[in-house]
């Protein structure tokens, strides 16, 4: 499985807050840190923007190291994504991310699917 595909079915390899880590870009961090304040209704700083990816060694955004209810709960449970969760297309967690983002549902389809051949 690519340990670039975070619990919950994202592309940590096309996520702006580890572009702005691995490039150190400055502007990008703080772009990312607005959006994410918004979305999240948490004051997120450009400091806490720093990402190696969800389930790579190294940093983590403050966010998806100990925020993250969606990577808790799989962590917890010992997924390597909640598409292993019988679950996951109905789970409350998990709506947040794939309510709104139609190709990280379709990765974790894709691991359940494979998961349950």
């Amino acid at each position: 499985m690519n340990e670039y595909i975070a619990y919950c079915g994202l592309d940590c390899e096309a996520c702006e807050a580890r572009t702005a880590t691995v490039n150190n870009d400055d502007v990008l961090r703080k772009k990312v840190a607005a959006l994410w304040s918004e979305l999240n209704g948490i004051e997120i700083t450009p400091e806490m923007i720093n990402c190696a990816g969800c389930k790579i060694e190294g940093a983590k955004c403050v966010f998806c190291d100990s925020l993250c209810r969606i990577r808790k709960c799989a962590v917890e449970k010992g997924y390597a994504t909640c598409g292993e969760c019988r679950v996951f297309e109905t789970c409350e967690k998990a709506a947040m991310i794939l309510g709104d983002n139609a190709e990280a549902l379709e990765r974790l389809r894709r691991i359940s699917a494979e998961k349950n051949k």
